[in-house]
């Protein structure tokens, strides 16, 4: 393929991702109206339900938030009691922020109601067209994460 005609794809395909990032995070956003979550703290709880328990400081990287805004928004966190924070057991200086049931079943929820809204978008969808999807996906998350 020339380089003309791979500008012109790529572009094409910027496009789409973002007009299926924008499809998906507003109805993530509808999903989110039901709970009385806002997005940074479904984000940040989502971080703590995939990955386990962290610090301020790994959970402030991973959102790419400064650590003063990623301590307030633990603080309200943890007034509804969705996390804890709980000092390392092998360094009591570590303060780890961990998930809570109550923090877990909303994600759970959350996602769940997601996966169902993605579940009726691919209903016109084979089986061929959703496994060779999710291929392509895993592998551009994967070569964006090593770039």
């Amino acid at each position: 393929m020339d380089e003309e005609m791979q500008a012109a794809y790529v572009a094409d395909i910027e496009k789409e991702l973002r007009y299926v990032s924008s499809w998906l995070k507003q109805r993530g956003r509808e999903i989110l109206h039901d709970y009385k979550i806002t997005i940074p703290q479904f984000v940040a709880l989502q971080w703590l339900f995939e990955s386990g328990d962290m610090t301020i400081g790994e959970l402030s990287t991973k959102m790419f938030l400064a650590f003063s805004t990623t301590t307030d928004l633990i603080d309200r966190m943890e007034k509804h009691q969705l996390v804890q924070r709980v000092r390392d057991e092998k360094d009591r200086r570590v303060v780890r922020i961990h998930l809570l049931e109550e923090g877990e079943r909303i994600i759970e929820e959350v996602i769940n109601k997601r996966r169902q809204y993605l579940s009726g978008v691919l209903v016109n969808f084979n089986e061929s067209d959703i496994m060779s999807l999710k291929g392509i996906l895993v592998k551009l998350h994967q070569e964006m994460k090593e770039k």
